[in-house]
């Protein structure tokens, strides 16, 4: 077997971004206040794990994806696998290993490790590892400041390794800095300077000089150092400590633009990092959470294939300005009314059983005689009258087009008015979808649309998951 590592990259940010002068009182933002990167009502953990998943998948054969790794401190259940949803919402194939990697910052490297040792002993041929986390936080706290949403999906393998990953360190620490229990609406954490010079400073310090020394390497000998951060300050010091160099070999932290994404952090600033490398750079990846990873990681000729995909540049260009922070929470349900998320009777387990392959693959039908195709699953063909013969095919992948849009006042929506369409499927199939990520100016007839995974309602305190369209954007990166 070759070099093991990453064959393909794709990162997911949401389209929003709340200003922190509106998180501090402020209606609009203020001359360098900064922003953050905030989940739509309708998105989570799962939903942009599934946007980076499929992005990061594209052109891929998914029949040679053997696992999938999902890391996460924010998924919604506390008992019920999120990577055997997200492997469903992708269409992997049913013998998939799936496992889902939790409870600390440090999950996302815990993901990757697991994906490259189980690649490395050829139980799989490629491994994908999706991490994807929408931390809560206190209202107007420092952490809400400090957070922010994002995903980002690595595909590791043998074959055309854009990335290798090297030797590598693992620390473990028992201690409590920033935690979440069963009972806790929101991250907790100690006082600040316990938290950076105690917690976070030593093991990030202590992992990145075992590695050095276990390779016999310097800061000198390396691109950048792409590491976990609490906030924007503390990497400053630890890349000192570590002889690098904080002006030009420290990877943008993303704070004032996405903010600090939990599991999915470290991955997102190695994700940005690779996008715009070069063959024979490397890299000093470390990551923090009840203890540090350290890993190097060097570039290969097929690294230029990285910056084609979705990418981390590419979601920081798609965004649009939010400075309503009373919008932003109600978004997060923290303002419940009588249009309260939580409330009902729940999803309905049989039926999510029966039409999983619709709801959460998203898969069509194409009649075996005539090749009309359609949407949902209807017995008789409305084409050509055969019965009962059908072919299933997935619609994730295609676009569509807008063929009738109507907007309601009434429906009870975090963000008036609820945009719900008719879209024309590339192929044929027409779809009842509700719209996303798009204000009610925008909304044309004909305008061409992508799919994307979200929360269509969190009743009986359970998120219940479809489809809906948003417009395709053409980004310039």
């Amino acid at each position: 077997m070759g070099d093991v590592g990453i064959r393909s990259q794709a990162a997911y940010i949401p389209m929003l971004r709340l200003s922190l002068a509106a998180i501090g009182g402020g209606r609009k933002a203020r001359g360098g206040s900064g922003e953050r990167a905030i989940a739509y009502f309708d998105e989570d953990a799962v939903t942009m794990a599934v946007a980076a998943g499929a992005a990061c998948l594209e052109g891929v054969d998914r029949g040679e994806v053997d696992a999938l790794y999902f890391a996460s401190t924010s998924y919604p259940y506390r008992e019920k696998q999120g990577a055997a949803l997200i492997a469903k919402a992708l269409d992997l194939h049913r013998e998939v290993a799936t496992a889902d990697v939790s409870d600390s910052t440090r999950a996302g490297t815990v993901a990757v490790r697991a994906a490259l040792d189980a690649v490395r002993a050829g139980t799989a041929r490629n491994a994908l590892v999706v991490a994807a986390d929408a931390r809560p936080a206190p209202p107007r706290s420092p952490l809400e400041r400090n957070f922010g949403d994002a995903a980002v999906a690595f595909l590791i393998g043998s074959e055309n390794v854009a990335a290798v990953f090297d030797e590598q360190v693992s620390l473990a620490e028992e201690i409590i800095d920033v935690w979440r229990t069963e009972w806790d609406r929101f991250v907790r954490s100690w006082e600040e300077r316990f938290v950076v010079e105690r917690g976070y400073a030593e093991n990030i310090i202590e992992a990145i000089r075992a590695l050095l020394k276990k390779t016999g390497a310097s800061a000198a000998d390396f691109t950048k150092l792409v590491a976990y951060t609490p906030d924007a300050r503390s990497i400053a010091a630890v890349a000192r400590a570590v002889g690098f160099d904080g002006k030009t070999q420290v990877q943008d932290t993303l704070f004032g633009r996405v903010g600090n994404c939990g599991a999915a952090f470290a991955p997102l600033l190695l994700a940005a990092a690779l996008e715009q490398s070069r063959e024979g750079e490397r890299f000093l990846w470390a990551n923090y959470g009840d203890g540090a990873d350290a890993m190097v990681v060097h570039t290969t000729p097929a690294v230029a294939q990285l910056a084609r995909r979705r990418g981390v540049q590419w979601h920081l260009a798609r965004k649009r300005e939010f400075s309503d922070y009373e919008r932003y929470l109600n978004f997060r349900n923290l303002y419940p009314d009588d249009n309260d998320r939580r409330g009902g009777q729940g999803v309905s387990a049989t039926v999510h059983y029966r039409d999983r392959n619709e709801d959460i693959a998203f898969h069509g039908f194409r009649c075996r005689r005539c090749g009309t195709e359609q949407f949902p699953f209807q017995r008789v063909c409305f084409q050509c009258f055969a019965r009962d013969d059908f072919d299933e095919i997935r619609l994730a992948d295609r676009l569509g087009k807008v063929m009738s849009f109507t907007f309601d006042y009434f429906a009870g929506s975090p963000d008036p008015p609820l945009i719900v369409t008719t879209i024309e499927v590339d192929g044929g199939a027409r779809v009842y979808l509700q719209m996303t990520d798009a204000t009610a100016q925008e909304v044309k007839l004909d305008m061409p649309v992508e799919f994307t995974f979200r929360k269509i309602h969190e009743y009986g305190g359970t998120p219940n998951y479809f489809w809906k369209c948003t417009p395709v954007r053409n980004i310039a990166w």
